[in-house]
């Protein structure tokens, strides 16, 4: 199937080192991300626009369950997938470097272009967008928010949040009591207590085409920044302490 997506957008951007996927449209509400072989909930907080959670925003537990729990009527293929999950988190070398780093080259922190974090990989690679913290003289552990940032790119998502997002993944040092996030509105990586009430996005493994006829892909490019404006209204509250 064509490919519409190319690497343009991202040399635009000065973001370079991973591998891009296309990011097809199959209908139905699914994105399909070609690279990391998995299939995304187009709508971004459809916890909320299903009703079954009045803001979307759960506490990790919450959040596992009802990715575990989603039945998804898929109207182009009249199927219904219910092998949902969490976005998931993997080292970004052998082991996890729970060093905060401003460049990727750690797992906690801005800049992870790896595909072993699926929502990273989504923001910076995918997407193209900048995290808010630009290194300062160079050193990978600092760095300070640059005036005017913002999230410029969010493709072919629907309600996008600007907000921490849960992963599916629990943060091994101490795995009881806090998990993984990625926050969409500053780029950032991070573990915070699952007693916090953050987004939950669904994704399922593999390629819903296998079910049947797909329309045409969706260019990411010809997205571009402009669809940001209107998803990016809800403004940020103060997520309190980890």
């Amino acid at each position: 199937m064509k490919k519409l997506l190319t690497l343009a957008l991202l040399a635009g951007l000065g973001i370079s080192g991973a591998a891009q996927a296309t990011l097809t449209d199959r209908g139905g509400g699914l994105i399909y991300d070609d690279v990391l072989n998995i299939t995304w909930l187009q709508d971004a907080n459809y916890a909320q626009t299903s009703g079954y959670d009045a803001n979307g925003r759960m506490e990790w537990s919450a959040a596992n369950a009802w990715a575990a729990g989603l039945s998804y009527f898929d109207s182009v293929r009249n199927v219904t997938w219910s092998d949902w999950r969490l976005p998931t988190v993997a080292p970004v070398g052998a082991a996890f470097n729970y060093a905060f780093s401003n460049n990727g080259t750690t797992d906690v922190g801005y800049g992870n272009t790896s595909p072993n974090s699926e929502m990273a990989y989504m923001y910076y690679v995918n997407l193209g967008n900048l995290g808010s913290c630009t290194p300062d003289s160079g050193d990978p552990t600092s760095c300070h928010r640059p005036p005017g940032f913002r999230v410029t790119n969010i493709g072919p998502f629907d309600n996008w949040q600007s907000y921490p997002f849960w992963s599916g993944t629990a943060y091994a040092p101490d795995p009881a009591i806090y998990a993984w996030v990625f926050d969409t509105g500053i780029g950032l990586q991070r573990s915070f207590s699952r007693g916090n009430e953050f987004v939950a996005w669904a994704v399922r493994p593999g390629d819903v085409a296998a079910a049947g006829a797909v329309p045409e892909p969706m260019s990411l490019a010809l997205l571009g920044a402009g669809l940001a404006g209107s998803a990016l209204g809800r403004r940020r509250r103060p997520l309190g302490a980890s």
